[in-house]
């Protein structure tokens, strides 16, 4: 079975995925959304459903995908140590930033002379 990060590396994958965060999709609104042919979607959709991504339920004729939190709790626990790297560096810049913007003198406006 593939790593939660090789299911993720996958550009069409994470295509779906993203559709997926803003609500559950059906197949066929996946296909014209990503402009994928239909056994494309459907085989990132098993490695998906396969790997714990995503869930399905059945709505009349229709399959819906949606989200499912613990392989992406995986993700953001490897994560964690390098978020705290950005902030630190975030912070510094934007620290940085205020220092610049109140050392700066401020210009005045001058009329030119004609």
């Amino acid at each position: 079975m593939e790593s939660v990060f090789e299911i993720i590396a996958e550009p069409n994958r994470r295509a779906i995925l993203d559709l997926l965060a803003s609500s559950q999709r059906s197949v066929g609104e996946i296909e014209r959304r990503l402009r994928m042919p239909q056994p494309s979607v459907s085989k990132h959709l098993r490695v998906l459903r396969e790997s714990g991504f995503v869930e399905s339920t059945v709505d009349a004729q229709r399959r819906l995908y949606r989200l499912k939190l613990e392989p992406f709790q995986e993700v953001d626990a490897w994560l964690a140590p390098f978020r705290r790297f950005w902030s630190v560096r975030v912070d510094a810049l934007a620290h940085h930033l205020d220092r610049m913007d109140s050392s700066k003198p401020t210009k005045r406006k001058t009329r030119r002379r004609r």
